[in-house]
């Protein structure tokens, strides 16, 4: 069994976090930092294939009314991107609140949030990949 890969999008930065291979827990993983790498697909790639992953987990962000932003279109179309470029299956899972979830836990853990944006991208990956690991 391979891990599962969680991708939480933003326009600077996204989180990564990783399951185990038997699909129980998530943990926070990394960050890529699209200012810094350009090349995010590569980096991307890279951990597929080092990590072993069977498929990625990424996450919308509707409104909380349910709808589309023009965030959540930025992430579909990097969706879409990622589907043509890559042979592993893609699920999208809702996202809505996850970035407060993490930075809750986070506070709770004594790690201060406030410079520090790439840890809540990485934890709320982990966040939403657990919802979609216990939702199997």
């Amino acid at each position: 069994m391979g891990r599962l890969l969680a991708l939480d999008v933003g326009d600077r930065r996204i989180g990564v976090a990783l399951s185990d291979p038997m699909h129980i827990i998530a943990s926070p993983h990394s960050v890529i930092d699209r200012k810094i790498t350009p090349d995010y697909m590569r980096e991307i790639k890279k951990l597929i294939l080092e990590q072993e992953v069977e498929a990625l987990v990424v996450g919308l962000p509707l409104t909380l009314k349910n709808r589309i932003s023009q965030q959540t279109e930025k992430v579909q179309l990097i969706i879409e991107e990622l589907t043509s470029k890559l042979t592993v299956p893609i699920h999208k899972i809702d996202e809505r609140l996850s970035s407060v979830s993490a930075q809750n836990t986070l506070k709770l853990k004594g790690v201060k949030t406030g410079h520090n944006k790439g840890e809540i991208d990485k934890t709320a990956a982990a966040i939403f990949l657990q919802e979609f690991l216990d939702s199997k």
